[in-house]
């Protein structure tokens, strides 16, 4: 009996991927990405790219027919919703710069619902750049102009503002403004124009805002059921009219949450006031200027690595970065990963031969913190500062305080620590994925099911950027 193709074996994978959303990653002999899609079912989506060439060339072009021809793997990353795995894709592809993606490259970014909650009346804005403080956001949202349609539609409800204008409770003369067309066609409640109370627009605005928070399945049906009982009574206009109102709001539900899906494009920090920020928070002397971040990654178990991640002045250090594939420990132990990465890193520094950073961040909650600080209890010099910062909460974790600290989402400090977070999952989870490639492709060897490949040694032959070229090396000295 022969053996099976690489496409064959593809194949066989793919048919254990699970039906549902996600996102896929095509990844070359090397374990480089070459392709991140979505889809909304992960099986079916991912099979049809291994079908035969003259359909596979008909169906998505000449392009993605080459590089189908170099995929030796495919790795996915279960999501939740279509929309999860959307916002996904596009981190993805903005971390990775895979070679056979066009779209999604650049720094465009999903637009945000913005109500200006510190303003004496508030207003509602569709924006790709949120103000850095006193607003209420909501999204990112995957349909620029689906959201333009809902917040359109909103307004003819709530009757909220849109307009930049410096509206403010005390200027009586507010009273001789002329209102614009939006309230002749009774849309806006014209504050402007001093036509309605600066509490009858707050309430508007929490009903806004508690709509906006809600699952909004009952406005829905309320609107669904009213669009029927005026088509039946051959009110034709106004069922019209709520069946378009019904398809804007749906818009509604193409929508990322704001932690967690965070856009580092978006939030601009300025390191210097995250640095300053953030020695107040941790009582510090002076302005912390090295920060380190350690964080886990696996599936199930397997292929467990650490990363280490090194920013200097709030900016990330690359010659700084550092890999652990994890060797001591047995399927899924977390708080085990941490205390191997912290010793084989600081060990020199605990005997005095290095020093530490200011700042030593771990990722996860207290259960993380604690196993760090275990593996700091065996050493002789003990590092000044640790923290932890959990994921979703956002709660910062700090040595010698009982209970975590919860900061302001445009908070400096929070957002230089959510920055340096972000960037060590994303190194873990890169060279995670390369362990994985290369795990399968040294088994396959070992089967005879394909010859072993050469090291390259001329330099730059891998090709591509400096990511692609780190990735390759996977042993490298200060790596360990």
């Amino acid at each position: 009996m022969s053996e099976p193709t690489l496409n064959e074996r593809i194949r066989e994978k793919v048919s254990r991927f699970p039906a549902a959303p996600g996102v896929y990653l095509m990844k070359d002999a090397e374990g480089r990405v070459l392709y991140v899609g979505k889809a909304k079912e992960l099986r079916s989506r991912v099979a049809s790219y291994f079908q035969p060439s003259a359909d596979l060339l008909s169906s998505r072009g000449p392009d993605i027919a080459r590089m189908i021809d170099r995929v030796v793997d495919v790795d996915f990353i279960e999501c939740e919703t279509e929309v999860d795995a959307m916002l996904r894709e596009a981190r993805l592809i903005k971390d990775i710069q895979p070679p056979h993606n066009v779209l999604l490259k650049d720094d465009k970014t999903f637009p945000y619902i913005e109500i200006t909650t510190s303003d004496d009346f508030p207003g509602v804005f569709v924006t790709r750049t949120p103000r850095p403080s006193g607003t209420k956001l909501y999204g990112p949202f995957t349909s620029p102009s689906g959201l333009r349609d809902a917040v359109n539609a909103l307004q003819k409800v709530f009757k909220f503002r849109t307009c930049e204008l410096d509206i403010r409770a005390d200027d009586d003369r507010r009273r001789f403004f002329r209102p614009c067309l939006l309230h002749a066609i009774n849309q806006c409640t014209a504050p402007c124009a001093d036509l309605i109370s600066r509490e009858a627009y707050a309430a508007d605005i929490r009903s806004l805002r508690r709509f906006l928070a809600s699952k909004r399945s009952v406005v829905l049906r309320k609107m669904e059921k009213d669009m029927k009982a005026a088509a039946g009574e051959l009110r034709y206009e106004e069922a019209a009219r709520l069946r378009d109102q019904i398809k804007a709001l749906s818009a509604l539900a193409l929508s990322g949450d704001v932690e967690t899906d965070v856009q580092p494009e978006v939030f601009y920090i300025d390191p210097s006031k995250g640095l300053d920020k953030l020695a107040d928070l941790l009582g510090l002397d002076a302005r912390p200027r090295s920060l380190e971040c350690i964080d886990i990654a696996h599936i199930q178990g397997e292929s467990t690595v650490g990363s280490l991640v090194c920013f200097i002045d709030g900016r990330p250090f690359k010659p700084g970065y550092k890999r652990y594939r994890i060797g001591t420990v047995e399927g899924v132990d977390d708080y085990a990963a941490i205390r191997e990465v912290v010793t084989r890193r600081y060990r020199h520094a605990a005997g005095g031969d290095e020093l530490y950073p200011d700042v030593i961040v771990i990722d996860g909650g207290l259960g993380q913190l604690h196993a760090a600080l275990e593996a700091f209890s065996d050493m002789s010099v003990r590092p000044p500062m640790v923290i932890s910062l959990a994921k979703r909460e956002e709660e910062i974790y700090i040595q010698r305080k009982t209970t975590p600290v919860r900061l302001a989402r445009n908070d400096a400090a929070l957002r230089l620590l959510q920055h340096i977070r972000d960037e060590a999952h994303r190194f873990a989870q890169h060279y995670h994925h390369i362990l994985r490639a290369k795990k399968t492709f040294d088994e396959d060897v070992k089967l005879g099911k394909r010859p072993p490949r050469a090291r390259r040694t001329t330099p730059g032959a891998a090709g591509g950027d400096d990511r692609n070229r780190q990735a390759e090396d996977t042993d490298v000295p200060n790596n360990e």
